[in-house]
Protein backbone atom coordinates (compact mmCIF):
# COMPACT_ATOMS: atom_id res chain seq x y z
CA UNK A 1 0.00 0.00 0.00
CA UNK A 2 1.47 2.87 -0.88
CA UNK A 3 1.43 5.63 2.40
CA UNK A 4 -0.60 8.55 2.10
CA UNK A 5 0.60 12.01 2.22
CA UNK A 6 -0.15 12.56 6.17
CA UNK A 7 1.79 8.84 6.96
CA UNK A 8 4.83 8.34 8.49
CA UNK A 9 7.81 6.86 6.27
CA UNK A 10 10.03 4.53 7.69
CA UNK A 11 13.70 5.75 9.28
CA UNK A 12 16.49 5.31 7.05
CA UNK A 13 18.92 2.80 7.82
CA UNK A 14 22.00 3.56 9.60
CA UNK A 15 24.94 5.53 7.75
CA UNK A 16 21.98 6.77 5.18
CA UNK A 17 21.85 3.33 3.82
CA UNK A 18 18.60 1.63 2.08
CA UNK A 19 17.48 -1.85 3.05
CA UNK A 20 19.18 -4.37 0.71
CA UNK A 21 17.07 -5.65 -1.81
CA UNK A 22 16.21 -2.04 -3.04
CA UNK A 23 16.70 -1.31 -6.81
CA UNK A 24 20.01 0.42 -5.78
CA UNK A 25 19.10 4.27 -6.49
CA UNK A 26 19.53 5.72 -3.08
CA UNK A 27 22.57 3.86 -2.02
CA UNK A 28 25.60 6.10 0.04
CA UNK A 29 28.88 6.64 -0.74
CA UNK A 30 31.27 4.25 0.26
CA UNK A 31 33.30 1.48 -0.48
CA UNK A 32 31.65 -2.19 -0.50
CA UNK A 33 33.37 -3.47 2.88
CA UNK A 34 31.90 -0.72 4.76
CA UNK A 35 28.11 -1.19 3.05
CA UNK A 36 28.47 -4.78 4.86
CA UNK A 37 30.84 -4.42 7.67
CA UNK A 38 28.34 -4.99 10.40
CA UNK A 39 26.05 -7.01 8.28
CA UNK A 40 25.35 -10.97 9.79
CA UNK A 41 26.83 -13.76 7.79
CA UNK A 42 24.65 -15.49 5.84
CA UNK A 43 23.70 -19.10 6.73
CA UNK A 44 22.46 -20.70 3.95
CA UNK A 45 23.21 -19.99 0.16
CA UNK A 46 21.24 -18.59 -1.78
CA UNK A 47 18.51 -20.22 -3.93
CA UNK A 48 20.29 -22.18 -7.25
CA UNK A 49 23.51 -21.16 -5.64
CA UNK A 50 25.83 -24.14 -6.42
CA UNK A 51 27.24 -26.20 -3.35
CA UNK A 52 30.11 -25.36 -1.30
CA UNK A 53 31.87 -22.87 0.83
CA UNK A 54 31.53 -18.95 0.20
CA UNK A 55 35.07 -19.13 -0.82
CA UNK A 56 34.66 -22.24 -3.26
CA UNK A 57 31.72 -20.19 -4.86
CA UNK A 58 33.40 -16.76 -5.50
CA UNK A 59 36.83 -17.84 -5.94
CA UNK A 60 36.76 -17.24 -10.24
CA UNK A 61 33.87 -14.52 -9.91
CA UNK A 62 35.31 -10.91 -11.36
CA UNK A 63 35.72 -8.01 -8.62
CA UNK A 64 32.77 -5.99 -7.65
CA UNK A 65 32.03 -3.14 -9.76
CA UNK A 66 30.34 -1.23 -7.41
CA UNK A 67 26.81 -0.38 -6.49
CA UNK A 68 24.20 -1.24 -8.96
CA UNK A 69 21.10 -2.55 -9.41
CA UNK A 70 19.53 -5.37 -7.31
CA UNK A 71 19.74 -8.06 -10.25
CA UNK A 72 22.95 -8.98 -9.45
CA UNK A 73 24.43 -7.45 -13.03
CA UNK A 74 26.59 -4.41 -12.63
CA UNK A 75 25.50 -1.04 -13.23
CA UNK A 76 25.47 0.14 -17.23
CA UNK A 77 27.72 2.90 -16.02
CA UNK A 78 30.24 0.58 -14.49
CA UNK A 79 33.26 -0.21 -16.82
CA UNK A 80 33.92 -3.87 -17.88
CA UNK A 81 36.05 -6.42 -15.68
CA UNK A 82 39.37 -6.32 -16.91
CA UNK A 83 40.58 -9.52 -18.22
CA UNK A 84 43.38 -11.80 -16.45
CA UNK A 85 46.58 -11.33 -17.66
CA UNK A 86 48.43 -15.00 -18.53
CA UNK A 87 51.88 -15.18 -16.72
CA UNK A 88 54.26 -13.74 -19.50
CA UNK A 89 57.00 -16.07 -20.41
CA UNK A 90 60.60 -14.58 -18.81
CA UNK A 91 62.63 -13.39 -21.95
CA UNK A 92 66.30 -13.89 -21.80
CA UNK A 93 67.76 -10.74 -21.56
CA UNK A 94 68.79 -8.98 -24.66
CA UNK A 95 72.24 -9.19 -25.48
CA UNK A 96 75.13 -6.33 -25.56
CA UNK A 97 76.18 -4.27 -28.49
CA UNK A 98 78.48 -6.77 -30.19
CA UNK A 99 77.44 -9.56 -28.63
CA UNK A 100 76.12 -13.49 -29.90
CA UNK A 101 73.19 -14.28 -28.50
CA UNK A 102 73.36 -17.90 -29.45
CA UNK A 103 77.20 -18.31 -28.01
CA UNK A 104 78.82 -18.34 -24.85
CA UNK A 105 82.16 -17.60 -23.96
CA UNK A 106 84.38 -20.67 -23.54
CA UNK A 107 85.06 -21.94 -19.83
CA UNK A 108 87.40 -24.79 -18.47
CA UNK A 109 85.60 -24.25 -15.30
CA UNK A 110 82.43 -26.52 -16.54
CA UNK A 111 79.02 -24.99 -17.78
CA UNK A 112 76.17 -27.06 -17.32
CA UNK A 113 73.50 -25.08 -19.36
CA UNK A 114 73.86 -24.38 -23.17
CA UNK A 115 73.95 -20.59 -24.26
CA UNK A 116 70.67 -21.24 -26.35
CA UNK A 117 68.03 -23.68 -24.34
CA UNK A 118 67.08 -26.35 -27.21
CA UNK A 119 63.43 -26.20 -25.46
CA UNK A 120 63.10 -22.85 -25.46
CA UNK A 121 65.29 -22.30 -29.02
CA UNK A 122 62.51 -24.81 -30.40
CA UNK A 123 59.54 -23.47 -28.78
CA UNK A 124 60.80 -20.04 -30.74
CA UNK A 125 61.13 -22.02 -34.03
CA UNK A 126 64.85 -21.28 -34.44
CA UNK A 127 66.89 -23.52 -36.46
CA UNK A 128 69.11 -26.14 -34.35
CA UNK A 129 71.62 -25.58 -36.61
CA UNK A 130 74.46 -23.11 -35.83
CA UNK A 131 77.61 -23.59 -38.41
CA UNK A 132 81.01 -22.75 -36.24
CA UNK A 133 81.51 -19.59 -38.16
CA UNK A 134 85.25 -17.94 -39.27
CA UNK A 135 87.13 -18.37 -35.80
CA UNK A 136 87.00 -22.10 -35.48
CA UNK A 137 87.43 -22.70 -39.45
CA UNK A 138 90.79 -20.33 -39.64
CA UNK A 139 91.75 -23.15 -36.36
CA UNK A 140 90.80 -25.93 -38.14
CA UNK A 141 92.71 -24.85 -41.55
CA UNK A 142 95.93 -24.02 -39.28
CA UNK A 143 95.93 -27.34 -37.39
CA UNK A 144 95.22 -29.39 -41.21
CA UNK A 145 98.10 -27.18 -42.15
CA UNK A 146 100.65 -28.15 -39.62
CA UNK A 147 99.64 -31.64 -40.12
CA UNK A 148 100.06 -31.29 -43.44
CA UNK A 149 103.47 -29.64 -43.15
CA UNK A 150 104.72 -32.22 -40.41
CA UNK A 151 103.81 -35.06 -42.51
CA UNK A 152 106.35 -34.17 -44.82
CA UNK A 153 109.14 -34.08 -42.24
CA UNK A 154 108.12 -37.33 -40.39
CA UNK A 155 105.89 -39.41 -38.14
CA UNK A 156 107.71 -37.73 -34.63
CA UNK A 157 106.72 -34.17 -36.10
CA UNK A 158 103.51 -35.28 -37.18
CA UNK A 159 102.92 -36.64 -33.47
CA UNK A 160 102.66 -33.14 -32.28
CA UNK A 161 99.42 -31.80 -34.09
CA UNK A 162 98.20 -34.90 -33.48
CA UNK A 163 97.88 -34.98 -29.63
CA UNK A 164 95.91 -31.60 -30.15
CA UNK A 165 93.53 -32.86 -32.69
CA UNK A 166 92.98 -36.21 -30.04
CA UNK A 167 92.70 -33.58 -26.91
CA UNK A 168 90.21 -31.59 -29.22
CA UNK A 169 88.45 -34.35 -29.92
CA UNK A 170 88.06 -36.32 -27.11
CA UNK A 171 87.05 -32.82 -25.03
CA UNK A 172 84.47 -31.64 -27.89
CA UNK A 173 82.21 -34.60 -28.29
CA UNK A 174 81.76 -34.87 -24.97
CA UNK A 175 80.67 -31.14 -24.22
CA UNK A 176 78.59 -31.41 -27.56
CA UNK A 177 76.34 -34.27 -25.95
CA UNK A 178 76.01 -31.69 -22.96
CA UNK A 179 78.15 -33.58 -20.68
CA UNK A 180 80.49 -31.19 -18.93
CA UNK A 181 82.45 -31.39 -16.59
CA UNK A 182 83.46 -35.39 -17.73
CA UNK A 183 87.17 -34.72 -16.51
CA UNK A 184 87.19 -38.88 -16.33
CA UNK A 185 85.27 -39.65 -19.43
CA UNK A 186 87.77 -37.15 -21.69
CA UNK A 187 90.74 -38.00 -19.77
CA UNK A 188 89.86 -41.63 -20.43
CA UNK A 189 89.49 -40.99 -24.43
CA UNK A 190 92.25 -39.16 -24.75
CA UNK A 191 94.61 -41.63 -22.73
CA UNK A 192 93.34 -44.32 -25.54
CA UNK A 193 94.54 -42.22 -28.47
CA UNK A 194 98.02 -41.73 -26.67
CA UNK A 195 98.12 -45.63 -26.86
CA UNK A 196 96.73 -45.99 -30.09
CA UNK A 197 99.75 -43.21 -30.92
CA UNK A 198 102.23 -45.37 -29.29
CA UNK A 199 100.55 -48.92 -30.98
CA UNK A 200 100.87 -47.75 -34.76
CA UNK A 201 104.58 -45.94 -33.90
CA UNK A 202 105.20 -49.40 -32.31
CA UNK A 203 104.44 -52.09 -35.01
CA UNK A 204 105.25 -51.70 -38.80
CA UNK A 205 103.69 -49.59 -41.53
CA UNK A 206 101.31 -52.41 -42.51
CA UNK A 207 100.27 -53.06 -38.90
CA UNK A 208 98.99 -49.95 -38.40
CA UNK A 209 95.57 -50.41 -38.81
CA UNK A 210 95.57 -53.63 -36.50
CA UNK A 211 97.05 -51.28 -34.07
CA UNK A 212 93.89 -48.84 -34.02
CA UNK A 213 91.20 -51.13 -33.84
CA UNK A 214 92.94 -53.31 -30.93
CA UNK A 215 93.41 -50.18 -29.32
CA UNK A 216 89.68 -49.27 -30.18
CA UNK A 217 88.04 -52.77 -29.21
CA UNK A 218 90.69 -52.76 -25.47
CA UNK A 219 88.88 -49.31 -25.28
CA UNK A 220 85.73 -50.31 -25.53
CA UNK A 221 85.39 -53.10 -22.99
CA UNK A 222 87.58 -50.55 -20.49
CA UNK A 223 84.75 -48.02 -20.82
CA UNK A 224 82.02 -50.86 -20.38
CA UNK A 225 83.80 -51.97 -17.23
CA UNK A 226 83.74 -48.66 -15.91
CA UNK A 227 80.11 -47.81 -16.35
CA UNK A 228 78.97 -51.27 -15.10
CA UNK A 229 80.71 -49.83 -11.86
CA UNK A 230 78.51 -46.96 -12.08
CA UNK A 231 75.80 -46.13 -9.34
CA UNK A 232 73.75 -44.18 -11.24
CA UNK A 233 70.64 -44.48 -13.61
CA UNK A 234 70.66 -47.37 -15.88
CA UNK A 235 69.80 -44.32 -18.72
CA UNK A 236 72.07 -42.13 -17.43
CA UNK A 237 74.55 -44.92 -17.62
CA UNK A 238 74.06 -46.01 -20.84
CA UNK A 239 74.15 -42.39 -22.43
CA UNK A 240 77.50 -42.00 -20.72
CA UNK A 241 78.94 -45.26 -22.67
CA UNK A 242 77.49 -44.39 -25.76
CA UNK A 243 79.41 -40.73 -25.29
CA UNK A 244 82.21 -42.35 -23.73
CA UNK A 245 82.94 -44.75 -26.57
CA UNK A 246 81.86 -42.29 -29.69
CA UNK A 247 84.54 -39.74 -27.59
CA UNK A 248 87.19 -42.31 -27.68
CA UNK A 249 86.55 -44.08 -31.30
CA UNK A 250 86.89 -40.45 -32.63
CA UNK A 251 89.26 -39.57 -30.76
CA UNK A 252 91.75 -43.28 -31.58
CA UNK A 253 90.53 -42.84 -35.20
CA UNK A 254 92.58 -40.00 -35.41
CA UNK A 255 96.03 -42.29 -35.01
CA UNK A 256 94.57 -43.47 -38.74
CA UNK A 257 97.43 -39.88 -39.68
CA UNK A 258 100.51 -42.02 -38.51
CA UNK A 259 99.51 -44.91 -40.29
CA UNK A 260 98.80 -43.74 -43.57
CA UNK A 261 101.62 -42.70 -46.15
CA UNK A 262 103.03 -39.26 -45.06
CA UNK A 263 102.23 -37.70 -48.93
CA UNK A 264 98.45 -39.00 -48.42
CA UNK A 265 98.49 -37.11 -44.96
CA UNK A 266 99.75 -34.18 -46.45
CA UNK A 267 96.99 -34.16 -49.49
CA UNK A 268 94.32 -35.10 -46.87
CA UNK A 269 94.64 -32.23 -44.18
CA UNK A 270 95.45 -29.59 -47.20
CA UNK A 271 91.91 -30.42 -48.88
CA UNK A 272 90.36 -30.30 -45.38
CA UNK A 273 91.99 -26.99 -44.22
CA UNK A 274 90.65 -25.15 -47.33
CA UNK A 275 87.24 -26.97 -47.18
CA UNK A 276 86.17 -25.81 -44.12
CA UNK A 277 87.92 -21.98 -44.83
CA UNK A 278 85.48 -21.87 -47.84
CA UNK A 279 82.48 -23.44 -46.09
CA UNK A 280 82.77 -20.44 -43.66
CA UNK A 281 82.82 -17.68 -46.15
CA UNK A 282 79.45 -15.83 -46.90
CA UNK A 283 77.72 -17.95 -49.45
CA UNK A 284 74.20 -19.65 -49.49
CA UNK A 285 74.47 -23.07 -48.40
CA UNK A 286 74.00 -25.30 -51.46
CA UNK A 287 77.22 -22.89 -53.19
CA UNK A 288 79.37 -22.88 -49.92
CA UNK A 289 78.98 -26.71 -50.16
CA UNK A 290 79.86 -26.72 -54.16
CA UNK A 291 82.81 -23.97 -53.65
CA UNK A 292 83.80 -26.35 -50.60
CA UNK A 293 84.32 -29.43 -52.17
CA UNK A 294 85.59 -28.02 -55.69
CA UNK A 295 88.28 -26.05 -53.17
CA UNK A 296 89.19 -29.45 -51.76
CA UNK A 297 89.69 -31.47 -55.10
CA UNK A 298 91.93 -28.76 -56.22
CA UNK A 299 94.12 -28.36 -53.25
CA UNK A 300 94.12 -32.07 -53.68
CA UNK A 301 95.63 -31.68 -56.96
CA UNK A 302 97.57 -28.70 -56.24
CA UNK A 303 99.38 -31.04 -52.87
CA UNK A 304 99.22 -34.41 -55.06
CA UNK A 305 101.22 -32.63 -57.74
CA UNK A 306 104.15 -31.74 -55.27
CA UNK A 307 104.29 -35.33 -53.75
CA UNK A 308 103.92 -38.82 -54.81
CA UNK A 309 100.15 -38.77 -54.82
CA UNK A 310 100.10 -36.98 -58.31
CA UNK A 311 96.63 -37.06 -60.28
CA UNK A 312 95.19 -39.47 -57.52
CA UNK A 313 95.21 -36.27 -55.08
CA UNK A 314 91.67 -35.26 -56.87
CA UNK A 315 90.19 -38.09 -55.26
CA UNK A 316 91.85 -38.54 -51.97
CA UNK A 317 90.84 -34.16 -51.89
CA UNK A 318 87.27 -34.87 -52.91
CA UNK A 319 86.75 -37.23 -50.15
CA UNK A 320 88.85 -35.40 -47.62
CA UNK A 321 86.58 -32.55 -48.01
CA UNK A 322 83.42 -34.62 -47.94
CA UNK A 323 84.30 -35.74 -44.45
CA UNK A 324 85.48 -32.53 -43.35
CA UNK A 325 81.93 -30.96 -44.37
CA UNK A 326 80.08 -33.67 -42.62
CA UNK A 327 82.24 -33.33 -39.18
CA UNK A 328 81.58 -29.30 -39.31
CA UNK A 329 77.57 -30.18 -39.65
CA UNK A 330 77.73 -32.46 -36.56
CA UNK A 331 79.53 -30.02 -34.45
CA UNK A 332 76.53 -27.41 -35.46
CA UNK A 333 73.76 -29.45 -34.54
CA UNK A 334 71.79 -28.90 -31.20
CA UNK A 335 72.20 -25.42 -30.85
CA UNK A 336 76.02 -25.65 -29.39
CA UNK A 337 78.01 -22.89 -27.59
CA UNK A 338 80.73 -21.60 -28.51
CA UNK A 339 82.85 -23.97 -26.48
CA UNK A 340 81.90 -26.65 -28.94
CA UNK A 341 82.30 -24.38 -31.76
CA UNK A 342 86.10 -23.97 -30.79
CA UNK A 343 86.67 -27.70 -29.77
CA UNK A 344 84.72 -29.86 -32.21
CA UNK A 345 84.25 -27.66 -34.65
CA UNK A 346 88.24 -27.57 -35.17
CA UNK A 347 88.88 -31.17 -34.22
CA UNK A 348 86.06 -33.11 -35.97
CA UNK A 349 86.26 -32.29 -40.02
CA UNK A 350 90.05 -33.34 -39.61
CA UNK A 351 89.15 -36.08 -37.01
CA UNK A 352 86.41 -37.85 -39.70
CA UNK A 353 89.01 -37.28 -42.74
CA UNK A 354 91.55 -39.50 -40.78
CA UNK A 355 89.51 -42.94 -42.10
CA UNK A 356 89.15 -41.53 -45.45
CA UNK A 357 93.10 -40.27 -45.78
CA UNK A 358 94.48 -43.55 -45.22
CA UNK A 359 92.31 -45.52 -47.44
CA UNK A 360 91.96 -43.45 -50.41
CA UNK A 361 95.51 -43.14 -49.83
CA UNK A 362 96.38 -46.97 -50.38
CA UNK A 363 94.33 -47.16 -53.44
CA UNK A 364 96.13 -43.56 -55.52
CA UNK A 365 99.26 -44.51 -53.85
Amino acid sequence: MVPGRGARRPAPAPGGDRAPGGSGAGWADGSAAEQTAYLPPQSAAPQGAPAGGAAEQTAFLPPYPGPGSGSGEPAAGAPAPAPVAAPAVSAAPAPADGEEPEYSPPTLGGNTVRAVDPAQARAEGRSPIIDPGPQPAILTAALGLLLAGAAAVGDFALLAPLIVLQGLTAAGWFRLNGMWPARQGIALAFLGALVADAAVLAVDDTYGPGAIIGTLGAWVLLTLVLQLRSHADPDERMYGLMASVTSAALAIVCAGYLAADSAAVSVGAAAVAVAVFTRALPLPTPASVGVSLAAATGAGIAVGGLTSVGVGGALLGLAAGVCALIGLRVAAYDYPSKFVHMTAGVALPLAAAAPAVYLIGRVVG
